[in-house]
């Protein structure tokens, strides 16, 4: 944080300069945010588990992102839509992601009990 105030105060000399600047920063992170969690998606895919994909993060990810959205097209504030729009699309994904290979995760726990079962005999 420091080294963007620092960057933003000598780089730049106006006010309008130096709010495009910090606002096109945040919305790179905001978006970046959002998407990280979309990386665990190929190995979701790849196992067919979502054991490795949090649901209250995808949960959280879309209710913020359309809170803020919300926000936005009230506002019609389009640097704060942008990124919380991709962001409530990333969320709703991961949402039918987890819904589809939720089962399969039961699949895979009584599996286990039944292999600690079958070696406690």
């Amino acid at each position: 944080m420091a080294a963007v105030v620092v960057i933003t105060l000598i780089v730049f000399k106006t006010t309008k300069k130096r709010s495009m600047f910090v606002g096109i920063l945040c919305v790179v992170f905001n978006i970046g945010m959002y998407v990280s969690p979309l990386t665990v998606m190929s190995m979701v895919i790849k196992t067919k588990s979502v054991k490795y994909m949090p649901f209250t993060l995808s949960l959280f990810n879309v209710l913020n992102g359309i809170v803020w959205m919300i926000y936005a097209l009230l506002k019609f504030d389009i640097n704060v839509l942008i990124p919380n729009g991709l962001g409530s699309l990333s969320g709703m994904i991961q949402l039918i992601l987890y819904a589809w290979f939720y089962k399969t995760n039961w699949d895979d726990d009584e599996k286990a009990t039944q292999k600690v079962q079958l070696s406690e005999i």
